[in-house]
Order: C-alpha cells, then structure tokens, then sequence
C-alpha cells in the first residue's frame, strides 16, 4: 500500500488542477491553491510536480493522447449521423479539458512543450477532417470538389479549435460553467457542420436539421 500512495497523491494532483483550470482559468489558479484545495501542503505538491507547467503538461499530453485516439475514428464517418456522432465526441474532448482552449494564446505564449505540441494537434486535426470529408464523399453523402476540400477543412478545424473561446466571450460569467456544458457543445458541433451544408445531399441536409432540432427540444 506505501507504494502506491504517491501515484494517487500525483493523479489526484492533477485532478484537482484540472477542475480548478477549468473553473477559473490556468492564469488565476497557483499551485498554492491546488495543494489548499487538496488539503496538502506546498512541498508535498511540488515533489510530485515541481513545477506549474508540469501540471499543465501531464494533462495536455493526457488529452493529446485521447485526442489522436478519437481523430483516428474520422475514416469511419460515413453520413451526417456519423459525422455528428464524431463532432460531439470531439467536443466533449475538449470540453473535458477546455482550459486550453479558453487561455490557449497565453499559454502557447510561455509554454514551449504547448507550443510545439499543438502544431501537432492542428495537423492531426486538418488530416482528420480530410479523412472524413473524403469518406464522407466516397459514401455519396457529401460532394465537394478536390480543390476545396483544403479550404473546407481548415474552416471546421478554425470553428473546432475557437469555438469554446467564442462562447467565453460571448458570456464570460456562465459559458464554460458545467450547467452550459451540453448545450455549448451542440452549438459546437451543428456551426462546424453547418459548413458542410450546401455540399450535403438534400436528405443528408435535412437530417443535419433534424438532428439539431432533436437537441435544440431535448429536455
């Protein structure tokens, strides 16, 4: 049992970090708040973790590894259910760790493993989406012309990447609050393919509206 104690004190370390970067944002959030959150002191959290960026790096390769796991799902989306099925997950993703996203200039800004590491994530991102735009048009539910296909990608990764910034903005006090969390993602998921919509086929457009409408009236 000794053995195994510093591995939970170290994952619960990262827990707590993570709620806590999520509730109030990376900037705002010390260490010395993470160990009084824990109810442990300073020391005992910096001989798990050091430093404040080797927090924030464990839980970015952690959501670096899960993300490269559901990326490599898009060659499986082959319509509009699938493709939202995808998006949704995706967002979940982030939303789990929406820290990065809501203070990601700034962090990029004094973090060279994020920096480096989320040129990574923006490719994987853009070759996913190609990936599904292609078997998407190879099911006949999508057609798009070769030449746009680029152009078409970057957009839902722009939308995929910023969107939850775009929700802090647009209401800083209550957007990135649990509460607001399925119906931010929905939002998330229906304007990135939403710029698919005048290449669907016309009942592939059409279950893309009903698929919103269902959770737009979900209770």
């Amino acid at each position: 049992m000794a053995k195994k104690a510093p591995r939970r004190t170290a994952e619960r370390i990262l827990e707590v970090a993570l709620e806590l970067f999520n509730r109030f944002g990376e900037p705002n959030v010390s260490t010395t708040l993470i160990s009084a959150e824990l109810g442990i002191s300073p020391g005992n959290l910096y001989y798990h973790y050091p430093a404040k960026d080797e927090l924030i790096n464990n839980l970015f390769d952690r959501y670096e590894t899960s993300l490269n796991e559901l990326l490599n799902a898009s060659d499986d989306v082959r319509d509009v259910e699938d493709a939202w099925f995808f998006m949704h997950t995706l967002f979940e993703l982030i939303w789990q760790y929406r820290f990065l996203y809501r203070d990601l200039n700034d962090l990029l800004s004094k973090n060279r493993h994020l920096e480096t590491h989320f040129q990574s994530v923006l490719k994987n991102k853009m070759r996913s989406v190609k990936a599904l735009l292609d078997s998407m048009s190879h099911a006949g539910s999508l057609h798009i012309d070769s030449r746009e296909v680029k152009a078409m990608a970057t957009s839902m990764v722009v939308v995929l990447t910023y969107w939850l910034s775009f929700e802090y903005v647009r209401d800083p006090r209550h957007a990135l609050e649990p509460a607001n969390a399925q119906a931010a993602l929905m939002r998330g998921a229906h304007h990135v393919l939403n710029l698919l919509v005048p290449n669907l086929e016309p009942e592939h457009r059409a279950h893309l509206q009903r698929l919103v409408g269902a959770y737009k009236t979900a209770p």
